[in-house]
């Protein structure tokens, strides 16, 4: 099955985070605090290359953007999903209503974060999603 075959997933050293938004700033304030932390990233501005990308290198983690263009997060995590992906999903978004956070989780979402959010908090919820990358120190 896509995805969970040992087979298709890649020796590395650092795992592996996707993290789809369609946010310049958003995507380089996580990206940096990620990879500060030892993670290796991969950058997508929408749901459609998120999804090519998600099948190309079989990330560990998924970070997506709700509203993006094309595929929105909910969207690209439901086909994840379909297509097999057990890795854990985290969810952004400027909604935090009931029903949003319900939608999001039904999609299959592991974590749902409302716009704005503490950098370090989300990659204390990574650290607890993944294992430490290897070499990697306490980065704060």
């Amino acid at each position: 099955m896509l995805f969970d075959s040992p087979v298709q997933k890649p020796l590395r050293e650092r795992p592996v985070v996707l993290l789809a938004d369609d946010s310049l700033t958003i995507r380089t304030m996580v990206s940096s605090r990620l990879e500060r932390a030892g993670y290796d990233i991969e950058l997508a501005v929408d749901g459609d290359e998120a999804l090519e990308l998600a099948h190309r290198l079989n990330p560990d983690l998924f970070i997506l953007d709700v509203e993006m263009p094309g595929r929105s997060g909910l969207e690209v995590t439901e086909q994840l999903r379909r297509d097999g992906a057990t890795v854990p999903v985290i969810l952004l978004t400027g909604h935090d209503g009931e029903a949003d956070v319900a939608a999001g989780l039904a999609a299959g979402a592991n974590e749902y974060i409302t716009k704005p959010f503490s950098p370090q908090d989300l990659y204390l919820l990574v650290r607890s999603m993944l294992p430490s990358p290897a070499g990697a120190g306490a980065a704060r």
